[in-house]
């Protein structure tokens, strides 16, 4: 692992905390070498599984919610029914998914990954751990129109698809499209709570909705990142017009964060 040293240690120390650790360090430190796996199943303590492609881009989203609890879950949770439905747009291999419904045993979540290799493996972890009665995994982009759209995918599961991918990383394939009110109609026309991080095409998703297709949302956390000609600002006015005021804002860089809304 070339990280820098101290990143280094934080991830030693968090991976000793899986139930498999030991044998995930060897795994990791053996990524450069003939006998690196191509896949990594993290166990989770307590019981439940989160398996990955063996790249950094995959394994980062497992670290930020199950071991540093990046989205606050009993804080977002916290105020919500306890039979809620939420949707999680950027589903990636199904990190947020997979902790909520640890959680909030009731939940419903709708699961939405615009690239297919990393659908497929957000499928195999909800099925590992026994949630397809809680999960609707969907193959498809949520956007501000039905149709079709071009996406960047590198075919490794990255966290890092999408338009914030670095350039030349990945392929451009098209993929199967849906509006926000689309996919608050596939989870029954009734949503409590929004997770969205999509690697910048959380612009076209929010400010391509109208307000009444948020009447019912409690909770949104959501990822903004550097796009050009877009900023948190603009998303913001939105949200505020819908009634949400903002309870967390934790800047990552001058423009991207992540935001905890509720009304």
């Amino acid at each position: 692992m070339s990280r820098r040293p101290s990143l280094a240690v934080r991830r030693v120390r968090q991976t000793l905390q899986y139930a498999n650790g030991v044998p995930l360090l060897f795994n990791l430190a053996s990524a450069r070498t003939p006998w690196r796996r191509p896949s990594l199943t993290y166990r989770l303590r307590g019981g439940g599984e989160v398996s990955c492609p063996n790249v950094a881009g995959a394994r980062v989203p497992i670290y930020e919610v199950f071991s540093e609890d990046a989205y606050r879950m009993k804080e977002t949770l916290s105020g919500l029914p306890p039979a809620l439905v939420a949707l999680d747009i950027g589903g990636q291999v199904g990190c947020f998914s997979l902790a909520l419904v640890r959680a909030a045993k009731r939940v419903k979540v709708h699961a939405y990954e615009a690239s297919p290799s990393t659908a497929e493996w957000l499928r195999r972890n909800v099925t590992a751990n026994g949630f397809d009665d809680s999960v609707t995994v969907h193959a498809t982009a949520v956007s501000d129109h039905q149709g079709s759209l071009a996406f960047a995918d590198n075919g490794h599961a990255s966290g890092l698809n999408g338009l914030t991918a670095p350039a030349g990383s990945a392929d451009l394939v098209s993929v199967r499209c849906i509006p926000f009110s689309a996919a608050v109609a596939n989870a029954g026309g009734r949503v409590d709570l929004v997770k969205i991080d999509t690697e910048g095409a959380e612009y076209d998703i929010v400010l391509g909705s109208s307000p009444a297709d948020w009447e019912s949302v409690s909770r949104v956390v959501m990822e903004y990142h550097d796009v050009p000609g877009h900023s948190w600002d603009e998303l913001s006015a939105f949200f505020t017009a819908c009634g949400f005021t903002l309870r967390r804002h934790e800047p990552a860089g001058p423009r991207q964060g992540t935001v905890w809304l509720a009304r």
